[in-house]
């Protein structure tokens, strides 16, 4: 039953072959030699069904003449496997690959990398109106979108423009899907080399100092659980979403006096081991079950905290990441080195780190200049 012939060209072997299945019908396979990789699932195979089933015993006309169709379409599909081998092997363009929907392949990626990815994806899909294949991908179309990302509008907010600095970043993650799509030779250019990236405007990361952090400790929330929570955030550096979710199961005792955080961060998406200090888990309160910080919820950090900072007479603009940014300053200022800085953050880059470094800096520099011989007129 099997077809024997082979297509043998720099050392590849495409061979369609025939095996009757349990049903009793016929079922038309695929052999690579060597085994190529499936451009869905990546991984290495060596056989591939091509959905075709022929009848085992003819019985009319009919019958005989559906075999014989259906032998010439696994032909023409094993044609199809190999010229796209060949391509791959000498570095030619696939047609059916060029083909495929970008957009297809860019949603599903999206999907498991986060709200970001896809409110990037969502913003290319209205730019291109629905329709690009990776075919259509070149430095020309990057680069237009870049224009339109400093352009348009938000999303969820049609009325207000899309602000310069998420611009920066959303076009920093369509550069990532671009370099993954080299990387997987869906296009054979790689077109980050020829785009420009767009600048980010300088904002001011606003903090509190350890001064105003003891104020907000000593002054009353009407939300204990709120209250709770921002100290635990100046002391660690947390999230509101991963303190929100965070577990008893995720703090686990090292030593006597020593107590760690094992938790895989939302922002990261992997797991990370934070040491925190007595004081710090004082804020947690008694130890139970379940989710720590009970009752705490994101409408808390709104209007409830915005009334509390006021109440305790703090003039800044105070978010709850601002909490993040008081952590990173405090421990930067107390002469903590910036690389441990970066590791209790939970930074990819130390670059990221040095934003904080500088902000302290510029503390210093004040406080330098804060004290003067001269007399003012």
């Amino acid at each position: 039953m099997k077809n024997q012939q082979y297509y043998n060209m720099a050392n590849i072997k495409v061979h369609l072959y025939e095996r009757l299945t349990r049903k009793g019908k016929i079922s038309l396979y695929l052999d690579f030699y060597p085994g190529i990789r499936d451009p869905k699932t990546k991984k290495h195979i060596r056989r591939k069904t091509i959905g075709i089933e022929l009848y085992t015993h003819p019985k009319n006309e009919f019958e005989k003449e559906y075999n014989n169709e259906m032998r010439n379409k696994a032909e023409a599909i094993k044609g199809m496997y190999l010229k796209s081998i060949i391509n791959e092997e000498y570095g030619f363009l696939d047609d059916g690959k060029q083909k495929a929907d970008f957009l297809d392949y860019f949603y599903e990626i999206a999907k498991s990398k986060g709200n970001k990815w896809i409110m990037v994806y969502f913003h290319f899909d209205k730019f291109t109106a629905g329709k690009c294949t990776f075919g259509d991908l070149n430095p020309d179309l990057c680069q237009k979108f870049s224009h339109y990302l400093l352009n348009t509008k938000q999303l969820k907010n049609k009325e207000k423009k899309l602000s310069q600095n998420s611009a920066s970043a959303y076009f920093r993650t369509f550069r990532a899907i671009l370099k993954k799509c080299y990387k997987e030779k869906h296009i054979r250019e790689n077109i980050n080399d020829f785009l420009d990236g767009i600048k980010e405007n300088d904002v001011k990361k606003e903090y509190l100092t350890l001064e105003e952090v003891k104020l907000l400790a000593n002054s009353v929330c009407e939300i204990p659980v709120l209250k709770s929570a921002v100290l635990f955030s100046c002391l660690t550096g947390l999230r509101i979403s991963d303190i929100i979710s965070l577990k008893w199961d995720h703090i686990t005792a090292s030593s006597a006096n020593e107590f760690i955080i094992r938790k895989c961060l939302q922002k990261g998406k992997k797991e990370e081991t934070i040491p925190i200090s007595t004081e710090t888990l004082a804020f947690c309160g008694e130890r139970d079950s379940g989710i720590v910080f009970k009752g705490l919820k994101r409408t808390m950090i709104y209007a409830p905290l915005k009334n509390w900072i006021e109440s305790a007479g703090i003039r800044k603009h105070i978010t709850f990441h601002c909490f993040r940014h008081t952590n990173a300053t405090l421990l930067l200022s107390s002469g903590i080195e910036i690389y441990t800085v970066s590791k209790m953050l939970s930074h990819e880059n130390v670059k990221t780190t040095q934003i904080y470094a500088n902000l302290v800096d510029k503390k210093k520099i004040e406080a330098a200049n804060a004290i003067s011989l001269i007399e003012q007129n």
